[in-house]
């Protein structure tokens, strides 16, 4: 089995450390490919208008090569399936991503389009997350939401072909120790107060864009910010066919006429 790892927030993130020392002794090969630095709510942008500079990493177990990218996520997977790696890999996982990728908030996730731009490229993808944003002081553990992707990596790839194309797993671990999971919906995220304005000492207006999420279906627990509020893995099948195939036949019966458009 052969893994590219990656995430979005960065090389040296403890999440991503922790998935490639879980999947150490799993993995034939194994591949990390990361942003130099903190690249979260990146979405699927790419890096077109500079050259993408590109350094190894060291990792003392030797078990693992790896890649440093000064750019986006999607950029990271990109480059490996397209440059870096020797050979396709039979899984991108992106993470762990210390917070959650809940909700409409995947549209914004770096973790979760590096695992789309896998997907893209016809290699299957998990993107994984640990929904806690850790105390204000001391460490987060990642180690429950590592040994669980350990267990999940293999019962996907036996039953990979099971899937319908074009989809990834969007895994949430919420803090704790949860021992159950469940599959999931995405949910409707959305933020109170988005965007605050102040004013610099030279009286110049600047914004900040962040917010207090709210769900108008977060106590559903058929979504997955309903199961992770209540303390399940969240797992969710996402595709990135946006097609809303119902509303295509809505537009037929207004455009009987087809030459009106």
């Amino acid at each position: 089995m052969r893994v590219l790892l990656t995430n979005d927030d960065g090389i040296f993130a403890a999440g991503l450390d922790a998935l490639r020392t879980a999947l150490a002794d799993l993995a034939e090969a194994l591949y990390v490919i990361a942003p130099d630095r903190e690249r979260s709510a990146t979405g699927h942008s790419i890096t077109v208008h500079r050259p993408i500079r590109v350094r190894e990493a060291c990792y003392n177990d030797g078990h693992c090569r790896g890649w440093i990218v000064d750019g986006t996520p999607a950029d990271c997977v990109k480059l490996g399936l397209e440059s870096l790696l020797p050979e396709t890999p039979d899984l991108v996982i992106a993470g762990i991503n210390l917070g959650p990728n809940l909700g409409t908030d995947v549209l914004y996730s770096g973790t979760v389009s590096a695992a789309m731009e896998g997907l893209i490229n016809g290699v299957p993808a998990i993107a994984v997350s640990l929904a806690d944003h850790g105390p204000v002081s001391g460490e987060v553990s990642f180690a429950h939401a590592a040994r669980f992707v350990r267990r999940l990596v293999p019962l996907l790839l036996r039953h990979r072909e099971t899937l319908p194309a074009g989809t990834l797993l969007n895994i949430n671990v919420p803090a704790g120790s949860p021992v159950e999971c469940r599959i999931t919906r995405l949910g409707h995220l959305r933020y109170a107060n988005a965007v605050t304005r102040r004013t610099d000492p030279r009286g110049r207006d600047y914004y900040w864009m962040a917010g207090k999420p709210f769900s108008p279906d977060g106590h559903d627990p058929d979504t997955d910010i309903g199961a992770v509020r209540n303390g399940y893995i969240s797992i969710t099948p996402v595709q990135f066919d946006l097609t809303n195939y119902t509303a295509m036949e809505t537009l037929k019966t207004w455009l009987v006429n087809r030459s009106n458009c």
